[in-house]
């Protein structure tokens, strides 16, 4: 069962903070789907990993070599070798997707009120379903752990 890790993100961008937990998750071995709700979005969020500092090794879905990759950009579903999930621009997983995983992680845009009170509501509905989940904030250039709801 999934620990969800909602990412409040009000200086760093996504890409900027792809970096930062996806390594370890590689690391592990997990494959990652990153879900955005625009293919426009999706498009820029791999050119800014391409761009940015560090290697992040990863792919837009829909090619040939998908199951190469440790990384998928796209806005589809996942499979049985997908461990992690990562919901970027308001997209959302099922609570039958989450269970099956072994991380979710939830980035919002802190300065959107919408997106905030989405992330709430999906905080609301996954630890109701049992899952455990933290709460992430940026302080001074770093990630500060905030909240926490074991599973159960």
């Amino acid at each position: 069962m999934a620990l969800v890790m909602f990412y409040h993100l009000t200086r760093s961008a996504p890409a900027q903070t792809l970096r930062a937990i996806l390594p370890r998750a590689v690391a592990l071995g997990w494959r990652v789907m990153v879900r955005g709700t625009d293919r426009e979005k999706i498009a820029a969020l791999d050119a800014a990993l391409w761009e940015g500092d560090g290697f992040l090794p990863h792919a837009i879905s829909g090619q040939l070599n998908d199951a190469d990759q440790p990384i998928l950009l796209g806005q589809g579903g996942i499979d049985e070798a997908i461990k992690g999930l990562v919901l970027v621009d308001g997209a959302q997983c099922s609570l039958t997707e989450a269970t099956a995983l072994e991380r979710v992680w939830i980035l919002f845009d802190g300065d959107n009120a919408g997106a905030v009170a989405a992330a709430r509501d999906q905080w609301r509905q996954l630890t109701a379903a049992g899952l455990g989940a933290q709460y992430w904030s940026e302080e001074g250039g770093k990630w500060v752990k905030k909240s926490e709801k074991s599973a159960g």
